[in-house]
């Protein structure tokens, strides 16, 4: 299977066009945000505040970093748990988010906005944060810095392998590879 070459900002029909078990190398900007900084773009949305970065085409990151060592823009960058996010992430998506990168399975209301808005979940390399925080080129930090590692950075990545877990048809990848080895 070929490797699909992607570089954000993703456009919707860039997402459609993806297919649960892709591997992709991912380019360009990307976000960090998790469950805390999640809980604060919400509350901008409800006071009708603008978010810290633009949604429309955006890909977050659901990782908090460890310090950068010399030299480097960022330290070991490995995706946390996804599910922490689903209650905030279907109304991103509604508003723009194409992508999102971590580990774990999605909720059923996030797979049907993914459809619905045409966004993808992509799977990181979990236990690899070393290997995945070489694809990042550079950090600048946006946002809610008392939050520490899970402070917003826009990161500039090269080639950032990832797998598509959900697609913007509905298929989730780590439901088809279990049932290859349900039994009867």
């Amino acid at each position: 299977m070929a490797t699909v070459k992607l570089t954000t900002p993703l456009t919707e029909s860039v997402a459609r066009g993806l297919n649960a078990g892709d591997m992709v190398e991912l380019s360009g900007v990307i976000y960090t945000a998790r469950d805390a900084a999640h809980k604060r773009l919400m509350d901008c949305l409800e006071k009708n505040q603008p978010l810290p970065f633009e949604l429309a085409g955006a890909v977050i990151y659901y990782v908090g970093p460890s310090p950068a060592p010399p030299g480097r823009p960022i330290g070991s960058a490995g995706p946390t748990t996804s599910g922490r996010m689903d209650a905030y992430a279907p109304r991103l998506i509604a508003l723009g988010l194409r992508g999102m990168i971590g580990k774990g399975g999605r909720s059923p209301e996030v797979v049907e906005a993914c459809k619905k808005h045409g966004a993808v979940y992509f799977a990181g390399l979990g236990g690899a944060g070393a290997l995945m925080a070489q694809c990042v080129k550079s950090s600048e930090l946006v946002a809610y810095e008392d939050l520490g590692p899970e402070a917003v950075r826009r990161l500039t990545v090269e080639a950032m392998p990832l797998v598509v877990i959900n697609d913007a048809r509905g298929r989730d990848l780590y439901a088809e590879g279990r049932k290859q080895y349900q039994i009867g």
